[in-house]
């Protein structure tokens, strides 16, 4: 792997560390909201963060790109905050990740959640245990696979990141140039070699992180039962 190919490859993993982590901290109370909720609004927000699963990476780029455009209020606000723009910087991408790869840290924590069922924690709030608590010692143990899941599933989703981080981030080496941008360069500049050592480690790297989930799940689950 040549010194670019590195720095793409530490920048990914990079940016989807970072992305899950986020989405750690939001995902968790959003899951929990809807799956405990009997709100009217609860279809539109179940639709509205499965949205990046159906919509072309491109348009969400694009409106992305829009929302941080130094002109844009957030956009303006963020340079005058920072200094800095959004677009076209690792902040940037860290945002636009969060977005893309959202249903994929929700989803399989609603779905968990929901199946822990609403009788523990009633169960645990009849002995006198604060919602806080009856969470963190009952929801969330219960809930183990599915917050591995998300998280696994969500960090290989940002890894294979591209649509979106070329419109938001372009293709700045060492800034913004993640490992699937850099493969098209490869392409692009009639580098198949090169392209295909690199897609070969995100096909592996992909392949592995859906075998451990099923293999993971199939063992917890005969280990629970």
């Amino acid at each position: 792997m040549s010194l670019p190919d590195l720095s793409a490859f530490f920048l990914t993993l990079k940016l989807a560390a970072s992305a899950t982590f986020i989405l750690l901290l939001i995902g968790v109370p959003i899951a929990w909201w809807l799956a405990n909720t009997t709100s009217r609004i609860k279809p539109a927000l179940e639709a509205l963060i499965a949205m990046p699963l159906v919509l072309p990476p491109t348009v969400l780029g694009f409106y992305l790109l829009v929302l941080m455009n130094p002109d844009s209020v957030v956009g303006a606000f963020w340079v005058r905050m920072t200094g800095d723009t959004l677009t076209f910087s690792f902040a940037g991408l860290v945002i636009a990740s969060v977005v893309y790869s959202l249903p994929f840290m929700v989803q399989p924590l609603q779905s968990a959640f929901e199946g822990t069922g609403r009788a523990v924690m009633e169960l645990a709030a009849s002995l006198r245990a604060s919602p806080l608590d009856a969470f963190f010692n009952v929801a969330a143990p219960a809930s183990f696979r599915g917050f591995v899941t998300a998280i696994v599933l969500t960090f290989a989703h940002t890894i294979g990141e591209f649509g979106v981080v070329l419109m938001v981030g372009g293709n700045i080496p060492g800034r913004t140039r993640v490992i699937s941008v850099e493969i098209y360069e490869h392409v692009e500049s009639l580098e198949y070699a090169q392209a295909h050592a690199l897609s070969l480690i995100l096909l592996v790297l992909s392949f592995s992180v859906l075998l451990f989930v099923y293999v993971f799940n199939r063992r917890y689950r005969l280990h629970v039962d």
